[in-house]
C-alpha cells in the first residue's frame, strides 16, 4: 500500500466548538493556553532550523561560495520531488473547491494590489509572492491537525493540494513576463510582439522546476497507477529533505545578510503576510458563503508565516533577496504572536 501522503496518522483531538453563539459561548476556559500551544510547538521547529542555519553560517561552516549550489540543490532537486509527489495523488473531482477559491481570490486581490504599488518588475513579484505565500506543509498541517482534527485537515489538504499549482506557477509566469520586459528595456529595443512575448514567458514558466513536477504529479494522479515502492520512497525522502533543508539554507543566508538595514521592511512584510492576507481571506470567504471550519481553516492558512519558496525564488531570479530572508524569519518568529491572535479571532466569525 502506498505510503500516506503528508503526515502519519495522529491520535484523534477534538475539534473546539464551531456552530452555534451557545457553543461558542460555552468554549473551554483553557481554549487560548491550548492555541497559544499548538501555535509555539508548530512554529518552534522552524525557528530552531532558521537558528541552526545561522550558526552555521555565522561559524562559517558552510561559506557563501557554497549558498548557491545549495540553491540549486533545493530548487532543482528536492523542491521538484516534494511538489511532484504532492500532486500525484490528486483527484480534481474529490476537491470542495469553494474555500479555497476564497483564498486563492483573496491571494490573487493581494498579489495585484502589491504588483500595482510596486510596478511590473521582478522585485515586484517576488514582493507579492512573500505576500501571498503561506508555509502550509511545515506548520500548516501539523497546526490544523492539533487544533481542528480531520475536518479541518480535510480543508487543508485540499488547499495544499493547489496551493503551489496556483500560486508558484502564477507567480512564474508573471516573473517570466517581467524578465522578458525588463530584458528589452535593457536591450533599448521595443518588444515584437505582446504574443511572442507572452508565449517565450509561459513557455519558461512550465519548462520551469517548480510548475513542471506540479503538472506531471498532476497528470500522473489523473492515471489511477500506484507508484511502484522501489521509486515513490526515493521521491518520499528527497521530498521530506526539502523543509529542512530549504529553513537552513533561510539562517545561512540571514548569517551572511546584513539584516539591520532589512528589519523595517521586513517587519512590513511580516505584517502583510500574517495578518494582511488572513483578513482578506476571511472578508472574501464571508461574501462567497463560506463558513464553520472551512472558512476558519482558510483563514489560518493565511496567517502562517512567509513559505521558504518564496525565498528560493528571490534567488532563482536575484532580486529583492536580503529583504525576503529577512522577512521569512521576521514573519516566522512574529507568527508566534500573530498566529495565536488569528486563531482566537476566527472563533468569533459568523
Amino acid at each position: 500500500m502506498r505510503p500516506q501522503l503528508f503526515r502519519a496518522p495522529l491520535a484523534p483531538i477534538p475539534a473546539f466548538p464551531r456552530e452555534g453563539k451557545e457553543q461558542r459561548q460555552r468554549a473551554p476556559l483553557g481554549y487560548p493556553r491550548r492555541v497559544n500551544s499548538f501555535a509555539i510547538s508548530s512554529l518552534l521547529p522552524v525557528v530552531l532550523l532558521i537558528a541552526a542555519g545561522y550558526l552555521a553560517g555565522r561559524r562559517r561552516w558552510i561559506g557563501g561560495s557554497a549558498v548557491k549550489d545549495l540553491s540549486n540543490l533545493i530548487f532543482l532537486l528536492l523542491a521538484p520531488a516534494l511538489l511532484f509527489r504532492a500532486m500525484s495523488t490528486v483527484h480534481v473531482e474529490q476537491l470542495s473547491l469553494k474555500p479555497v477559491a476564497a483564498y486563492f481570490i483573496a491571494s490573487g486581490l493581494l498579489f495585484a494590489g502589491t504588483m500595482a504599488l510596486r510596478g511590473f518588475n521582478r522585485t515586484a513579484a517576488v514582493i507579492a509572492l512573500a505576500n501571498t505565500y503561506s508555509n502550509t506543509v511545515m506548520i500548516g498541517i501539523v497546526l490544523v491537525d492539533l487544533a481542528y482534527g480531520d475536518a479541518g485537515m480535510v480543508v487543508l489538504l485540499t488547499l495544499i493540494s493547489l496551493h503551489s499549482l496556483v500560486l508558484l506557477t502564477s507567480a512564474t509566469v508573471v516573473l517570466e513576463l517581467a524578465v522578458a520586459r525588463e530584458q528589452a528595456a535593457a536591450g533599448g529595443v521595443q518588444t515584437r510582439s505582446m504574443g511572442r512575448t507572452v508565449s517565450r514567458a509561459l513557455r519558461n514558466a512550465i519548462i520551469h522546476p517548480v510548475p513542471l513536477p506540479i503538472i506531471a504529479g498532476l497528470l500522473f494522479a489523473q492515471t489511477g497507477w500506484t507508484m511502484p515502492e522501489v521509486i515513490d520512497k526515493p521521491i518520499q525522502l528527497l521530498g521530506q529533505a526539502f523543509g529542512p533543508v530549504a529553513l537552513v539554507m533561510v539562517g545561512i543566508t540571514l548569517a551572511l545578510t546584513p539584516i539591520g538595514r532589512h528589519w523595517r521592511g521586513a517587519l512590513a512584510q511580516a505584517l502583510v503576510k500574517n495578518l494582511l492576507h488572513p483578513l482578506l481571506v476571511a472578508a472574501i470567504g464571508w461574501l462567497l458563503g463560506v463558513r464553520g471550519i472551512p472558512l476558519t481553516v482558510m483563514v489560518v492558512a493565511a496567517a502562517l508565516p512567509i513559505g521558504a519558496n518564496v525565498f528560493l525564488f528571490s534567488q532563482r531570479y536575484r532580486t529583492a533577496e536580503d529583504l525576503v530572508t529577512a522577512s521569512v524569519a521576521v514573519s516566522t518568529v512574529l507568527a508566534l504572536g500573530t498566529l495565536t491572535l488569528v486563531m482566537l479571532c476566527v472563533r468569533w466569525l459568523p
